[in-house]
């Protein structure tokens, strides 16, 4: 049985992990590149096989990184099931119809304002193309050995992270591969605490904060700060957040913010379709969850949704000091960026980050303290205050991992430390290796190891 890295080696995003064994071939995550333009690039690139030879994709969770390539695949080629938890597959219909939507989007932004190198811009790939994959996703339940009719047999643990984010173990001719996917944090106020698990014969896990601690503020009064000082001196607040998880925590924080008695004439908008069918879907799903359900439907509803493009364009032009959360987390696309536009040159007002950024993106330029970033062909000054709270983060940290870690009552056979960018990778990789005692490598792009 061989290995195949096919994404998030070398790098924190692209996760795709091709196992294959005497031709049968199962791919575990699907995931767009994203950040650096040399990694983006390998998203327009002939996947490293035939899609259609590949019998099956299982994803551990919904998020763009791990699953956003899959129409991509199918469109090429690929026409096998698609295993994933429920809360999963429900959620990638709102992401995949949502990546397709605003790639369409920009595509025909990018033809009107002549500002892309390419004649037409297309995008990687349509709503149509989402549609039709959509119906080859199977939905596995948590706990329960699944015998796939593809070969192997696939067990789901709760990761954590976000709604139905998954660790799979795949038990496959004789060997036990597990998969962490993207390990959530242990006493989170929202989700559930990463399941353990006690051995396999390989281990692929993540390292996004292989090499850092989250900060020990407290992540409520962190946030309060930030929105009290900019309003003190008439700025609004623009939040990058991820549509799925991240918004839905800046919600719960900001209620109880309100609750408190804080914020109390400051009003919240929640600027992303996308988000607000995922708080919606928050709602309805009690499970991978700590929140009662008085508890998510206050947090829910402390924001006002806004729906039309004419609704978010007049938030623009609003100088009411407010705070506007809107997707995407890094800064990468979607409505944020025409609220970045107007209001980072500005310095009263203030861009809050919200976690881990990619290299690459808009969002670690910001962050790391750029000047000007450029969005839709134009450079925009950057004079806004901007702070990243990285406690709001839903990757465990490098404890975290390893207390995960410790959780295996043998060391696997060999431990491959992926989908960090590569110091965190690699420091992650020494700590397993000087504190557990165990065999570690951090695999390059296109490495192929034998799995004995």
């Amino acid at each position: 049985m061989n290995l195949h890295f096919f994404g998030a080696a070398g790098t924190v995003t692209g996760s795709r992990y091709l196992l294959e064994s005497k031709g049968d071939r199962i791919l575990v995550d699907c995931g767009l590149f994203q950040g650096l333009k040399n990694l983006r690039l390998r998203n327009w690139a002939p996947f490293p096989v035939k899609p259609k030879s590949i019998s099956a994709v299982i994803l551990t969770h919904a998020h763009l990184d791990h699953s956003g390539f899959v129409p991509a695949l199918a469109r090429d080629g690929f026409d096998g099931p698609v295993y994933c938890s429920k809360a999963t597959r429900e959620l990638c219909k709102i992401l995949l119809a949502d990546a397709a939507h605003l790639q369409e989007q920009d595509a025909a932004y990018a033809e009107r304002r002549g500002f892309s190198k390419h004649r037409p811009p297309l995008p990687l790939y349509d709503t149509q193309d989402v549609k039709r994959v959509l119906r080859a996703f199977s939905s596995l339940s948590f706990g329960d050995n699944h015998d796939l009719r593809e070969g192997p047999s696939v067990r789901l643990r709760r990761a954590g992270h976000i709604l139905g984010a998954a660790i799979v173990e795949v038990n496959w001719k004789g060997r036990r591969i597990v998969f962490s996917g993207d390990l959530g944090r242990y006493d989170d106020p929202l989700t559930v605490d990463p399941e353990p698990v006690h051995a396999a014969d390989y281990l692929i896990v993540e390292s996004t904060y292989g090499d850092r601690l989250h900060e020990p503020r407290d992540a409520q009064e962190a946030i309060g700060a930030v929105i009290e000082r900019t309003i003190a001196r008439g700025g609004t607040v623009i939040v990058p957040a991820f549509a799925v998880g991240r918004a839905q925590m800046l919600l719960y924080y900001l209620e109880r913010l309100k609750s408190a008695g804080r914020l109390a004439d400051t009003p919240v908008y929640l600027n992303s379709p996308m988000a607000a069918e995922a708080s919606a879907f928050f709602l309805r799903h009690s499970d991978d969850q700590r929140l009662s359900d008085e508890e998510r439907r206050r947090a829910c509803a402390v924001a006002k949704y806004v729906d039309s493009v004419e609704e978010s364009k007049a938030l623009n032009e609003d100088t009411t000091p407010k705070v506007i959360i809107s997707a995407s987390g890094m800064a990468t696309g979607g409505r944020v960026l025409h609220h970045i536009k107007k209001y980072a040159p500005d310095p009263r007002n203030t861009i809050l980050f919200s976690g881990f950024q990619a290299a690459g993106t808009r969002g670690a330029a910001m962050v790391a303290g750029a000047q000007t970033i450029k969005i839709h062909g134009e450079y925009v000054s950057v004079r806004a205050e901007v702070q990243n709270l990285g406690m709001l983060s839903a990757h465990a940290d490098a404890e975290g991992l390893l207390r995960w870690m410790r959780n295996f009552t043998r060391p696997p056979r060999m431990t491959f430390v992926t989908h960090g960018e590569p110091t965190a990778a690699d420091t992650l990789r020494r700590r397993i290796q000087d504190e557990l005692g165990w065999r570690a490598s951090t695999p390059e792009q296109m490495d192929c190891v034998k799995l004995s």
